[in-house]
């Protein structure tokens, strides 16, 4: 069967919370070690791959970027078995040309988030993923690729500053990110593109544009009215994207460096490891500690 070893995660930011279309859809629920996901797990095929999405806010936009469970979210969707993860944000522009309406496959990641767990790892069994390009470049090239095919403007590549929220930029922290060298600006892609790495889940963004975020001085800063009234399309982009995208992955599914990215990322001495530690890791590192333990 075509794609017979491809299982797509993807998880759904604002304006999509379900992945319509899905062939034999089932809802599952999925505990995690780590605390309680966002939600659900919606589970289907579509042109015979299989495809499992997590609304990243919850049913009906519940939770803030700040209370998202983002390890729990990441655990739940190794647990189900994804390969790769394909997610989909709103997002500002920091840059006249890219307007909204527009997707940008993002492929570097400024993280200015300050409240949320950052990795899996920690006291008991410490380990440092390498995480110079934090998103996978063959993923995310499909993923733009589907969105062309399915009508959108892809801007390939660009830096995605990653704010804590929940209000957005003042006019001169927009001029600053600006300065950075940031393209766009969000709310969620961090720690989520870290813990995807730490889970060997090779991790793909596609932001979709909804607004100019603060720095055009001769128009009001970004509002939730604006990017409601650019959402719709977008969600309607995005599904169509995810169709593309299933009918056109190669039939089998070539081995990805970030599917080994632990091998030499632990640090921990395997006489110190933490049991509680270790059996918290059973999904997310299972593969590394199942094999030390057993050589």
């Amino acid at each position: 069967m075509q794609g017979a070893d491809w299982h797509i995660g993807v998880i759904g930011g604002s304006g999509l919370y379900a992945p319509g279309g899905l062939d034999d859809a089932q809802t599952i629920t999925v505990e995690s070690p780590f605390g309680a996901p966002s939600g659900t797990v919606t589970t289907g095929t579509l042109s015979g791959i299989r495809f499992s999405f997590l609304a990243r806010h919850g049913e009906g936009h519940r939770q803030s970027p700040s209370s998202i469970n983002y390890r729990a979210n990441i655990d739940v969707l190794k647990r189900c078995g994804v390969t790769d993860i394909l997610a989909l944000s709103a997002i500002g522009s920091l840059r006249e040309n890219i307007a909204p309406g527009e997707f940008v496959a993002v492929d570097q990641l400024i993280d200015r988030t300050l409240l949320r767990e950052r990795s899996f790892f920690g006291e008991g069994l410490v380990a440092h993923v390498g995480l110079a390009d934090p998103v996978c470049a063959r993923f995310s090239a499909m993923a733009a690729t589907a969105a062309q095919a399915a009508g959108a403007t892809v801007h390939r590549g660009g830096c995605y500053v990653a704010i804590e929220g929940p209000q957005f930029s003042t006019r001169a922290e927009s001029h600053m990110y600006r300065g950075w060298a940031a393209d766009v600006i969000g709310m969620t892609a961090m720690p989520e593109a870290r813990l995807a790495r730490e889970a060997e889940l090779p991790y793909a963004l596609l932001g979709m544009v909804t607004d100019y975020d603060s720095w055009r001085s001769d128009e009001a800063g970004v509002e939730v009215t604006d990017i409601l009234k650019v959402m719709r399309g977008n969600s309607d982009l995005a599904r169509a994207t995810l169709r593309k995208l299933a009918s056109a992955l190669p039939a089998q599914r070539a081995p990805s460096p970030i599917d080994t990215a632990l091998d030499h990322a632990m640090l921990t001495g395997e006489a110190q490891w933490s049991a509680e530690r270790v059996a918290q890791l059973d999904a997310v590192a299972g593969r590394v500690l199942r094999k030390k333990e057993t050589r």
